[in-house]
């Protein structure tokens, strides 16, 4: 069982625990295996060489991370040779259903309904209360080599990331 994180992020100003360890800019980037809404296996070290934003929402039916992932999709076309991926809970049908829906196609896409390890390696994993087993919002930024050269745990889970330190790390 991961280790759990107590009070370093909210949810409308109550604490939320969180299982895993708080990466940190410096770390080695841990590998998954989520699922595209192609319903394909998708791993970080499939992307190795090039800079990666894994930006990790509750989920894209909400008004938050629809505006967060809608600004990641819109921004990517001016960061090229960026690869943007959005990790949620939600599974491939309903992402590729609000995909289709928003317009969204500059990112991509990935579930993590399979199993909790993504969350709980990226330490993102909210563990009890009304959002049990739901994802914390954050955003990492990966370099070619593996190396996580931001981190950021949003504190409070209604509130967007800081979008611009996302893509000044990915330069």
């Amino acid at each position: 069982m991961a280790e759990v994180r107590s009070g370093a992020v909210t949810f409308k100003g109550n604490p939320v625990d969180l299982a895993g360890p708080e990466l940190k800019v410096g770390d080695t980037a841990p590998d998954f295996k989520l699922q595209s809404n192609a319903l394909e296996e998708v791993t970080l070290s499939a992307s190795a060489g090039k800079p990666r934003i894994i930006v990790v929402v509750p989920s894209l039916d909400t008004s938050v991370c629809s505006v967060e992932t809608k600004k990641f999709n819109d921004q990517a076309a001016s960061h090229s040779g960026v690869e943007i991926l959005v990790a949620s809970m939600d599974l491939p049908f309903a992402q590729k259903r609000w995909c289709g829906a928003e317009g969204v196609e500059n990112v991509q896409t990935l579930s993590a309904h399979r199993c909790t390890e993504f969350g709980e390696s990226y330490g993102v994993l909210i563990q009890g209360g009304a959002l049990d087993r739901i994802l914390c919002r954050a955003v990492f930024v990966v370099d070619g080599s593996g190396e996580l050269k931001h981190v950021e745990y949003v504190s409070e889970i209604a509130e967007e990331p800081n979008y611009e330190a996302a893509f000044a790390a990915a330069k």
